[in-house]
């Protein structure tokens, strides 16, 4: 948590909202400590909502902005965000996914790309992948998104959302660093390469 804090502050992002189902009471006192710069707001589900549900949940938080942020925690990643912001900005799109190679795609939600960077198919975890290129855990929405969200709750962003919103969203390749620290093994391999985030960085426009 402590270096999505440091990279929110690194790209311009002021105000920040962060689901809280387990080891909230942990959760609660890191941030009374290291919230320096950041307005966060605290949303507890009793019962899990899906992380599009979350989104749904707090459409009233983002409806007016522009664009809105979406990230997965257990992601840890050097990300350039204004980078992709800018990429997102100039493509029509309710929504940028930032998306990734990786070496297992049957774990991860697989899209195809055309070549103008819209995405043509979104498949959650498939049995038989036909790519390895994965989304990231990173995405910049628009409200319109929204709109695509399912009402039947839980919902799940990979399995429900973005495969609705094939052909209305962009995707970024990260060149940055990037992995998902979900399991234990990738938890490792963290710690051995995580490079830490870079001195200099370029100052982004705040988001919501």
């Amino acid at each position: 948590m402590q270096i999505w804090f440091e990279l929110c502050r690194r790209y311009g992002v002021d105000e920040i909202l962060i689901n809280v189902h387990s080891h909230g009471d942990a959760v609660r006192k890191f941030i009374e400590t290291n919230k320096a710069e950041l307005g966060v707001l605290l949303f507890e589900e009793p019962t899990l909502l899906g992380s599009a549900g979350t989104v749904l949940a707090n459409q009233d938080w983002v409806r007016n902005e522009k664009s809105f942020w979406v990230f997965y925690a257990d992601v840890l990643t050097t990300a350039n965000l204004n980078r992709m912001r800018a990429f997102h900005d100039s493509h029509d799109q309710i929504a940028t996914i930032g998306v990734y190679e990786v070496p297992d795609p049957s774990r991860c939600g697989i899209v195809q790309v055309d070549e103008k960077d819209v995405v043509r198919d979104f498949v959650e975890k498939p049995k038989a992948p036909i790519g390895n290129l994965a989304f990231s855990g990173l995405m910049l929405a628009t409200p319109s998104f929204l709109d695509v969200i399912p009402r039947t709750l839980p919902a799940d962003l990979g399995f429900h959302a973005l495969p609705l919103a094939v052909g209305q969203m962009a995707a970024y390749r990260l060149q940055d660093f990037l992995i998902d620290v979900g399991t234990l093994e990738t938890y490792q391999i963290a710690q051995r390469m995580w490079p830490g985030l870079s001195q200099t960085h370029e100052r982004g426009d705040l988001i919501v």
